[in-house]
């Protein structure tokens, strides 16, 4: 169920007096300078922003000379780049196949019933005579009284796990259709790698996933990436993680002699008891592997009696680069909403910021991460070495594909009612003659998909920002709607772009961002 939250100040959502106040602030010059930003970063010369290409080096220096202008300060030492190590591992089964056997015998076919990849730096993977146990959702969530690991073990063994949480099937469970973090299916791989499995097949279902067995397929077929240690070289890992198509779940539960349809229902259900299915067979993988660095960008503008803690606002510089023409012949995933829009709206910010009056309280941290499209690889390596520990971050906003944008009397929110931070938002919105509407569906796990998540993870307060569904004129409808261009070449910028939202809601943003670095030390 959704939740609206609105605020009644007079008469804040009467026609043009709401679209006055929205809009005052903006700023012709503002919107000019979002438009430079956006245009410039999105253009061909970036060539999509692919991490670890030529146009790495372009993008994060223009990045970094832009913030040199505004008078910040390098974030990183006195560097404005945090360098770090990617891991690019394309594998696949010997044989294009897994066999396995219990009471029957069953391949699993690359990629038509499963694809598979490794995060280690190897040369080939086996796990001989490996196991596979049902465990569920593969969920250890004990606020929920939910335990798929109760009572098995799988150490050394391939884990088979539903996507999403109970609550997609039932709304009595878990958050319902509010997909909680434990429905993603990178965190089946991480519960399974604690429990000390081998490896962790994700089962697919279209429904549940929120998209087809050919985004499983498309994203895994090579260049699987993973932070790289190289103490370890990733040894640690899970030596399988992969998707599991419905079809070949199928051939396994046939080959254990099992009815699979009766083991699903029983899984969404409270009570379940996870289960080996009595097959076994060895996995044998070849594997190419690069290493290769790629860098955050950060600049800082110092606080002032409490400069040892920081707001992070952030926004992810990479795209997909240069990839699969579509049907005019376009080749550039240029990524001019996803994301240039959001780093543009991370800059104006800081621009806004240097001319305040007076500076705040505490330090701003404008970060610009790596790698957010190929699994928010950029966050995690800065959350796990940042400049400012995690216990000194007030809070992380998030600039994600913010435009284009028209304006609108409701701002949504994703990841509302987890903490006080919701009031800041409600507070700003109301200033600006708008109204917060808290948006529980979150059944595709999309407040889960950028980085301001793993930020979450760490403890630090984050929402997500999107623009909202009642415009204020009608007439005006968004031209460009996200799944139009989403993660296609057409993302490019136009001169028909409305912006009118997408400076409201920086600003909205921004806003919040003051009033969290001038409050009480925490």
């Amino acid at each position: 169920m959704k939740r609206i939250l609105i605020i009644l100040a007079g008469a804040l959502l009467l026609g043009q007096a709401a679209h006055a106040q929205v809009t005052a602030s903006a700023g012709v010059d503002d919107e000019q300078l979002m438009c430079r930003w956006i245009k410039t970063l999105a253009s061909d010369e970036f060539g999509g922003r692919k991490p670890m290409t030529e146009y790495e080096d372009i993008t994060i220096n223009y990045l970094a000379g832009e913030l040199e202008k505004l008078g910040l300060e390098p974030a990183f030492g006195g560097s404005w780049f945090q360098p770090f190590q990617m891991l690019a591992v394309t594998a696949k089964p010997v044989g294009n196949k897994i066999s396995v056997r219990g009471k029957k015998k069953a391949d699993l076919l690359y990629p038509d019933d499963l694809v598979v990849w490794t995060a280690r730096a190897a040369d080939k993977v086996e796990v001989p005579k490996a196991e596979y146990v049902f465990c569920g959702f593969g969920i250890h969530a004990p606020e929920y009284g939910w335990d798929d690991y109760a009572g098995i073990d799988v150490k050394g063994k391939i884990v088979i796990a539903m996507v999403n949480d109970p609550g997609y099937y039932d709304a009595s469970l878990f958050r319902g259709r509010n997909m909680t973090y434990y429905g993603r299916w990178l965190y089946k791989f991480e519960e399974a790698r604690r429990q000390g499995a081998a490896g962790c097949l994700v089962l697919h279902n279209t429904e549940a996933a929120s998209y087809g067995w050919s985004v499983c397929v498309n994203g895994h077929l090579e260049d699987n990436l993973a932070l790289y240690n190289p103490e370890t070289r990733n040894a640690d890992e899970l030596a399988v993680k992969g998707w599991l198509r419905e079809d070949g779940a199928r051939k396994l539960f046939a080959a254990a002699g099992m009815d699979m349809d009766a083991a699903l229902a029983a899984a969404k259900r409270p009570g379940f008891k996870s289960f080996s299915l009595g097959v076994k067979g060895d996995i044998k993988m070849t594997e190419s592997f690069i290493i290769q660095e790629t860098r955050n960008v950060g600049a800082i503008f110092r606080g002032t009696d409490i400069s040892d803690e920081a707001v992070v606002m952030n926004a992810h510089w990479d795209h997909l680069g240069i990839g699969t023409p579509d049907e005019t012949g376009d080749n550039i995933y240029n990524g001019a909403a996803d994301n240039a829009s959001g780093m543009a709206g991370a800059l104006l910010a800081a621009k806004k910021f240097t001319e305040l009056p007076q500076r705040p309280r505490r330090s701003i941290l404008f970060l610009f991460v790596s790698s957010e499209e190929s699994g928010l690889f950029g966050s995690e390596y800065y959350c796990a070495h940042p400049v400012f520990p995690m216990e000194k971050t007030s809070a992380c906003l998030n600039f994600e594909s913010i435009g284009p944008a028209e304006l609108t009397r409701d701002v949504s929110i994703l990841g509302g009612g987890e903490s006080d931070l919701d009031q800041y938002f409600v507070a700003a919105a109301a200033a600006q003659g708008r109204y917060i509407f808290f948006d529980d569906d979150n059944s595709d796990g999309w407040f889960f998909r950028s980085d301001h998540y793993n930020f979450v993870k760490k403890g630090v307060r984050a929402l997500v920002v999107e623009n909202g569904n009642n415009p204020v004129d009608p007439s005006r409808p968004n031209k460009y709607p996200m799944e139009m261009w989403y993660h296609q070449p057409c993302d490019e910028y136009r001169e028909d772009w409305d912006l009118e939202g997408t400076m409201a809601n920086v600003n909205l943003i921004y806003s919040v961002g003051v009033s969290l670095s001038n409050a009480p030390r925490q």
